[in-house]
């Protein structure tokens, strides 16, 4: 959680700098979601991710010299500086890709549920979106086909009570996404998303029902997004005391921390630690990221098709 809040920090410090190119959109706020998941799945599992997916991607096991690298656009990124911030990719590790499109990773983490189920296999497809994407289509078409063919998959709403500049309210009927699981027959619970724990416990019982062929579950998590939108948003559909008071009570690294040195799991000395390695982490990877070369011009339109063969059978 700590190596994802500081790579967003310092993103938000580069991006404003103007060394980031493009749009960057951070996680900062969400971080117990993404890392209790993770935490329950094996590299091997699958994840969908949305534009707001460094922490996604972070938490699945990749490495952030090539994330800040992609970010920068450089060459040594995992698009190889092509995709930047919304197509952060790694399928070695089941990171499926971040997504530009609001709803866009529904159906990608369902056709990865299918195929494990196809193949007999045991991976489970986790599908990351935020509160907005459950009014998408996609998001009935995933949930619906999914419980009809009762595939390996676990649907992750990261309610940060925020699309974009509207809030939950004012575009959703129902005060709780989960309960739309019912229309599907498909088990369904909430958890608070700033509570790493009861995120993490949530997500093995639905991982463990999902590799044991017992079909797709939902679980709300229950977060909120301290950053903008966007870096630069001015945020005038919110105001800074809300965002204040949320950072307050609701910050999951607070949280954490609180937690562990109460219940004597670690000490001050060791969250110490874990920061300073943290912190030498992120600067290597600031500097990898300055020091790798562009992508050459007569490389733009690589990558873009397959060039070679390939043997499907």
């Amino acid at each position: 959680m700590l190596l994802i809040r500081r790579f967003e920090e310092v993103v938000n410090e580069k991006f404003l700098a103007g060394d980031i190119p493009g749009f960057v959109h951070l996680y900062i706020g969400e971080e117990a979601t993404a890392v209790g998941v993770c935490s329950a799945l094996e590299k091997e599992d699958y994840i969908t991710s949305t534009h707001r997916g460094h922490g996604h991607t972070i938490a699945k096991g990749a490495d952030i010299n090539r994330c800040m690298a992609e970010l920068y656009g450089r060459k040594t990124g995992y698009c190889k500086g092509k995709g930047g911030s919304m197509h952060i990719a790694d399928f070695g590790i089941g990171m499926l890709g971040a997504n530009g499109v609001v709803g866009g990773g529904f159906n990608l983490a369902v056709g990865a549920a299918l195929a494990t189920q196809l193949r007999k296999g045991k991976e489970v497809a986790v599908c990351f979106f935020g509160d907005g994407a459950s009014n998408r289509g996609t998001f009935h078409e995933a949930l619906n086909l999914a419980s009809v063919w009762n595939l390996p998959a676990v649907f992750i709403c990261e309610n940060n009570q925020w699309a974009s500049t509207t809030p939950l309210h004012e575009a959703t009927p129902v005060t709780d996404i989960s309960i739309r699981g019912s229309s599907y027959a498909m088990p369904s619970v909430i958890v608070d998303g700033n509570n790493v724990f009861e995120v993490y416990q949530a997500a093995s019982e639905a991982v463990e029902r999902a590799r044991h062929g017992e079909g797709p579950t939902l679980i709300e998590c229950k977060t909120y997004r301290i950053k903008g939108h966007f870096v630069g948003d001015p945020e005038k559909y919110r105001t800074r005391e809300e965002v204040l008071n949320q950072m307050e009570v609701n910050d999951p690294l607070k949280k954490f921390m609180v937690k562990v040195l109460k219940e004597g799991l670690l000490t001050e000395e060791q969250l110490k630690v874990i920061e300073e390695k943290v912190k030498e982490e992120i600067e290597a990877a600031v500097k990898f990221a300055e020091e790798s070369p562009f992508p050459e011009p007569e490389e733009a339109f690589k990558d873009l098709y397959v060039e070679e063969e390939i043997d499907y059978a």
